[in-house]
């Protein structure tokens, strides 16, 4: 079995290589490596994107790795390993070896016969190019020479090795360096990426607890964006009338909202709200909730506020009444200790929360 195909599309006029091979870490997937794969793709009628790393980064998952690639290259065929998946990947294609990815530092060697391998047995197919960045790149094409000449054809071609940026000129930076410190690099990083090393916070609270005040203000003081509460936006544009499946509707797109937001965000994402916040409403509307919302307000945050009612009630004409107010605190006490989430309780002033919060945050 061979990793599926893309859609296929017309040969490129004028390609110097039939099927180019790009392997990276990706921890994270950053401009350099872009610039390495677009030089690729410029030069190839297909190309194969190969990814693993042992041990594993934080924030660099097997998951995180392959969404990246897929969005920014759809066009690619993609092999994206963490531990388990190449454990399953090699009962299937039978790796002779132990069912383990190379470590980082195990010998050029290892790696070379590995992705050969991955080339000959799960791609099912050869590469006439090999493209890096790196001094290696001379053996490693050599390497990918006699394996296919071994095992898939005798009169296989040389595989070139095409050397990009080795000089790192045209994009200065490198994973090591990102990784230690993502949001000073930001601007080598594509908005899908980035996006994963922002921070969301969190702020809950009952009607009139001073949430999106907060939300704003804090937002102000991190120097980044907020997300406001799409259900107000929903409920006041159908006149406060919902109905069951509007709810599940308000959760997808607080988190769409979400997605979007911490594309432009710096370093922090502040969340007017979560889908925890719609389940209460629903739960209170209707008596019970889809499974997906059920589901949906599991939704992690990095950092989670509940805002205290400890200020007089203020009624806008679309709030219920005081009593309401201490019930959904005592719901958001309850529900926040069932589910094991740690969280803040912010009281006072404006001014005293923002500092709470502040601290809180910028302490980690």
């Amino acid at each position: 079995m061979s990793v599926p195909r893309p859609n296929p599309s017309p040969e490129k006029r004028g390609a110097l290589f039939r099927r180019g091979l790009v392997v990276g870490k990706f921890c994270p997937l950053h401009r350099g490596h872009e610039l390495l794969i677009d030089t690729a793709l410029a030069q190839c009628d297909e190309l194969l994107l190969i990814s693993y790393t042992r041990p594993a980064f934080d924030g660099c998952d097997a998951g995180s790795r392959e969404r990246w690639l897929a969005e920014r290259y759809p066009q690619t065929r993609r092999l994206v390993l963490d531990d388990e998946r190449f454990a399953a990947l090699a009962t299937s294609h039978g790796w002779p070896g132990p069912a383990v990815l190379p470590h980082n530092d195990d010998a050029d060697a290892v790696h070379r016969d590995f992705v050969g391998w991955l080339c000959d047995r799960v791609f099912d197919c050869s590469v006439d190019a090999v493209f890096t960045s790196e001094d290696y790149g001379d053996g490693f094409a050599a390497a990918l020479s006699d394996h296919f000449r071994q095992h898939r054809d005798p009169g296989h071609a040389d595989v070139r090795h095409v050397c990009v940026d080795r000089a790192r000129q045209a994009v200065p930076v490198s994973g090591t360096a990102i990784r230690l410190d993502p949001h000073a690099h930001r601007d080598h990083l594509s908005p899908v990426v980035r996006a994963d090393f922002v921070q969301r916070i969190c702020l809950l609270g009952g009607e009139s607890s001073g949430k999106t005040t907060l939300a704003a203000a804090l937002a102000e003081r991190l120097g980044t964006l907020w997300v406001p509460e799409y259900g107000r936006q929903r409920w006041e544009e159908q006149d406060g009338k919902l109905v069951f499946n509007d709810l599940l509707q308000i959760a997808r797109t607080q988190l769409e909202h979400e997605r979007r937001q911490s594309r432009q965000a710096h370093r922090w994402l502040v969340c007017d709200t979560s889908p925890l916040t719609t389940l209460l409403y629903c739960r209170e509307l209707f008596g019970h909730a889809a499974p997906e919302l059920e589901q949906l307000a599991e939704h992690p945050y990095h950092h989670t506020f509940l805002c205290a009612p400890d200020f007089p009630f203020v009624q806008d004409g679309t709030r219920q009444d005081e009593a309401f107010r201490q019930k959904q605190h005592a719901w958001y006490l309850q529900e926040l200790e069932t589910r094991g989430v740690p969280f803040t309780l912010l009281r006072g002033t404006l001014e005293q929360r923002v500092e709470t919060a502040w601290q809180a945050v910028t302490a980690v």
